[in-house]
């Protein structure tokens, strides 16, 4: 069942179309991957499927609803839940705090306080210290788990190794395995190729705000995704096709 469909969706930034109408989906259950070079518009469409970066055409639906006009805590109480690049956490407040917070969401379901802490094990004995006094990979931890705490029905990850060293991205996705065992659909912004085969079940490629190529990771090679990536091939796809 298709949970999360973008048609012919546009963004800007002032002057610059940075998103230049992207058809998307993604199905239940489905992990995808989003590849890309910096600025090629997936940080821009990851919000805007979120509602925290305005459209400027096009549709995001969800559930089978038109959600375009919805603003984002509109769409986190429908299950739409990002995770967004640099964490954007409350650095003064606890960890717990932190985790709370997202319970305005109203949303109910299998992630709890509880729950959350024994699938990220790392930030049970630092509950009660500031989130900003965490190292990268504790802070990444935070974000996912204050992410789910709105019990979401997908989840939108940006960027979730940038900045952080090897021990800490592979404690932040031995957590994300815990996440996509219990069957969350995710949107994954991912500059490690590697990582990226290992996870989604399907890559799209974008190049200067639209997408080049996509397909399913046991059908594309590695070499194929950094030509797609660099814009060395034009052969591509129809947009949004598995």
């Amino acid at each position: 069942m298709t949970l999360l469909e973008v048609h012919a969706l546009k963004a800007r930034h002032g002057l610059l179309t940075a998103v230049r109408g992207i058809d998307l989906s993604l199905d239940d259950g489905e992990k995808l991957a989003l590849v890309g070079a910096n600025g090629a518009g997936k940080t821009t469409l990851l919000r805007t499927i979120a509602g925290i970066h305005p459209a400027h055409g096009g549709r995001v639906m969800f559930d089978g609803a038109d959600v375009t006009a919805l603003p984002a805590h509109r769409r986190s109480a429908l299950g739409i839940a990002l995770v967004p690049e640099g964490r954007k956490l409350f650095a003064t407040m606890s960890v717990a705090d932190n985790l709370r917070v997202a319970t305005s969401a109203g949303r109910r379901g299998r992630w709890t306080f509880d729950s959350i802490v024994e699938a990220l094990p790392q930030l049970k004995p630092k509950l009660k210290a500031p989130a900003g006094s965490l190292s990268g990979g504790q802070q990444q931890a935070v974000a996912i788990g204050r992410a789910l705490m709105t019990n979401p029905r997908v989840l939108l990850l940006d960027e979730l190794s940038l900045g952080l060293s090897p021990l800490a991205v592979q404690g932040v996705y031995d957590s994300l395995a815990t996440v996509a065992k219990a069957g969350t659909p995710l949107i994954l912004v991912e500059q490690d190729l590697q990582r990226t085969f290992h996870v989604a079940d399907r890559i799209v490629c974008m190049l200067e705000g639209q997408v080049v190529a996509s397909g399913r990771t046991s059908e594309m090679t590695r070499d194929e995704v950094m030509d797609h990536y660099f814009g060395h091939r034009t052969n591509s796809p129809p947009q949004g096709t598995a």
